[in-house]
């Protein structure tokens, strides 16, 4: 998986590379689909949500720069991978998914991998989590129609942000940070995910 989806593509942050290396993608499926867990492929895992592709988690953890000591939000916990991979890259994850059942299983997916100080949240994602804010780094796993207020306003100065902006079936992914001057689009490039259902994306 590392070698063919992920370098082959150019993804170079070693730090990424040897923590998905690591992490086993299969504690975090439902089983009747574990032994496609290293697939070039985005998997379901129930509640008509799915488990983004290897790269794409790799890309969106590139984009973040991370180096060790950030605080980072998950928006869309999921399966609870892309939590379990922050986990290893920052000092502290906070995780909110909108989906109860979700959230529990990948609580206790992430409990079984050893990320048991990942912060897991059941709400609307749109909204953040504001009580654990600022944060360095904020990565979204669903499309919003446009970058939500409240996300951006939780970041801390200087701060990070990579979320799939457009239509429901078609986006780009889009690095934004957080300057003086407003929101700063540093990187997009084209991607499709699931739509990010709340007050500040889209209606069910």
């Amino acid at each position: 998986m590392v070698e063919r989806q992920l370098r082959r593509r150019g993804v170079q942050d070693e730090r990424v590379l040897s923590t998905m290396a690591r992490i086993p993608r299969e504690l975090f499926l439902p089983a009747d689909v574990r032994e496609r867990a290293y697939d070039d492929a985005a998997l379901p895992i129930g509640g008509g949500q799915t488990m983004s592709q290897p790269y794409i988690v790799a890309k969106m953890s590139e984009l973040l720069s991370l180096d060790g000591d950030e605080r980072v939000l998950d928006v869309g916990t999921g399966s609870g991978y892309h939590a379990a991979v922050l986990a290893e890259l920052a000092d502290e994850v906070v995780t909110i998914e909108r989906v109860p059942a979700l959230a529990e299983r990948a609580r206790s997916a992430l409990a079984a991998a050893g990320y048991d100080d990942v912060d897991v949240r059941v709400g609307d994602g749109t909204l953040g989590v504001p009580d654990r804010a600022p944060y360095d780094a904020i990565a979204v796993a669903a499309a919003a129609p446009v970058l939500p207020e409240s996300l951006y306003e939780q970041l801390k100065p200087g701060g990070r942000i990579v979320v799939p902006v457009g239509g429901r079936a078609n986006q780009r992914l889009e690095l934004i940070v957080k300057s003086p001057e407003g929101p700063a689009v540093v990187r997009s490039v084209p991607c499709r995910f699931v739509p990010l259902v709340g007050e500040e994306g889209f209606s069910e």
